[in-house]
């Protein structure tokens, strides 16, 4: 009995020992799970902290889809650079030949007008070199600015305005230069244009929308109509170009087109006819006079028909290849004010064929980098602004270039960057210091 007792209690014994054994190992089999769970769940969170760090750094090496198809490495359009700088090169060039006859004669100073020039260049340049650093959104915050002063300058200057030549179209500044706003309001109608299309961005235009257009527009047309007809043309023909690119309507096109032909019958045709200088105020005669002899300049060689008949002779006699650098006829006396307006002729009639070909391939090179720019430029209101930049130095090359070949009257227009006149200069300059920034931002 005392044996078996014994025999039990080891029993129970080695029981509670197995027992506690048993604890011990689920117990430590716990603790290895634990802490092969900790350990998995550590290197899961180091792995995906690794990957992440990976798609970081790959994010700053490789722009996301959307971020590369815009081009932010601050660099502007180089080739665009090099064509402006050389256009303003080659008008000082062409400025002192076609002027140093002329600059002897009454200032006794062969460089007189290069100088004054060159004043308005420096000054152009730096001013474009500045505009082109700063973001091109800053000229929509500020374009309805920008357009109430310009109707103001324009208002003014018809009461306060210098008159030369005939028209009050520009104020007298220090040191005896002078400004003609007409020439500012350009960029101000293409900056607050661009503006007032964006906010229907993504919207039809209404009816309603395209007469309210139509109104801004045509309120700068007529204040700068009553004393420079050429440039009110050229802000009109801007505006169209700009509507029609935002609505994108043949209709417009086809418009525009059939006044620009029955107007141009007109002028032609009814003019002669209807022998309106009986009917025109004093002050407006000589503009009739000017369609007159446009039609037929050799009618008063020695008048209204003097500079369109010396024009001529010039482009003519320049031939295919000129008669040299400088070597000009005509601009001793018979052009008067060569390298005004009218300094196209002066450069066919000593650079020739050959040279006139080349400057003009030269603007169409400007003309298509511009509309290049527009086609990719990040949103409407920066794509309006260089389709407006780009329209005003084509009209004006075009206009200029036919009153030299008397394809259409003679009107003041001047031969963007290559005429004499700070105003126009500097206009010009600050329109491409704009452009070249929108060129930064260009999707690739």
């Amino acid at each position: 009995m005392q044996e078996n007792r014994s025999n039990k209690i080891t029993n129970i014994n080695d029981y509670r020992k197995q027992r506690a054994r048993l604890s011990d190992e689920r117990t430590t089999d716990r603790k290895t799970i634990g802490r092969k769970i900790t350990d998995n769940k550590t290197t899961e969170r180091k792995a995906s902290e690794r990957k992440a760090s990976e798609r970081k750094t790959s994010d700053r090496k490789q722009p996301s889809p959307t971020s590369s198809k815009i081009r932010k490495t601050k660099q502007v359009d180089f080739m665009l650079m090099l064509m402006i700088l050389s256009l303003v090169l080659f008008g000082l060039v062409m400025i002192f030949s076609a002027s140093y006859y002329q600059a002897i004669d009454r200032y006794a100073d062969m460089f007189y007008f290069l100088k004054r020039q060159g004043m308005w260049v420096f000054l152009g340049i730096f001013t474009m070199i500045v505009i082109m650093n700063i973001n091109y959104k800053l000229w929509g915050k500020v374009s309805m600015i920008a357009y109430v002063g310009s109707i103001g300058l324009l208002g003014t200057v018809l009461v306060m305005g210098f008159v030369a030549k005939g028209a009050a179209r520009w104020f007298k500044v220090v040191g005896g230069a002078s400004i003609q706003p007409s020439e500012f309001t350009k960029i101000a109608v293409i900056l607050f244009l661009a503006n007032l299309l964006c906010k229907k961005d993504g919207e039809k235009m209404t009816g309603t929308d395209i007469i309210k257009y139509i109104l801004y527009l045509i309120l700068p047309v007529l204040l700068v109509m009553i004393e420079n007809i050429s440039t009110s043309l050229v802000i009109l023909v801007i505006g169209v170009t700009m509507l029609f690119i935002k609505i994108m309507d043949v209709k417009v096109l086809y418009i525009t087109s059939a006044i620009c032909v029955i107007g141009y019958m007109a002028l032609y045709y009814a003019v002669p006819m209807m022998n309106l200088t009986e009917y025109v105020p004093e002050k407006y005669k000589s503009r009739i006079h000017r369609i007159e002899v446009w039609l037929d300049p050799w009618a008063d060689p020695q008048g209204a028909g003097f500079q369109t008949i010396q024009s001529l002779y010039a482009v003519g006699s320049g031939g295919v290849w000129g008669l040299g650098l400088g070597e000009s006829r005509q601009k001793l006396g018979y052009i008067p004010e060569a390298h005004n307006d009218i300094i196209f002729s002066i450069i066919c009639e000593e650079l020739g064929l050959v040279g006139a070909t080349v400057l003009i391939f030269v603007f169409l090179m400007l003309i298509w980098k511009g509309i290049k720019i527009s086609t990719r430029a990040p949103n409407m209101y920066s794509s309006l602004v260089a389709i407006g930049i780009t329209t005003m130095v084509a009209v004006q090359v075009i206009i200029n270039i036919a009153v030299i070949t008397n394809t259409i009257p003679v009107t003041g227009m001047p031969l963007p960057f290559i005429s004499y006149g700070g105003s126009s200069l500097l206009t010009l300059l600050i329109s491409m210091g704009i452009l070249l920034n929108i060129s930064k931002y260009a999707k690739e």
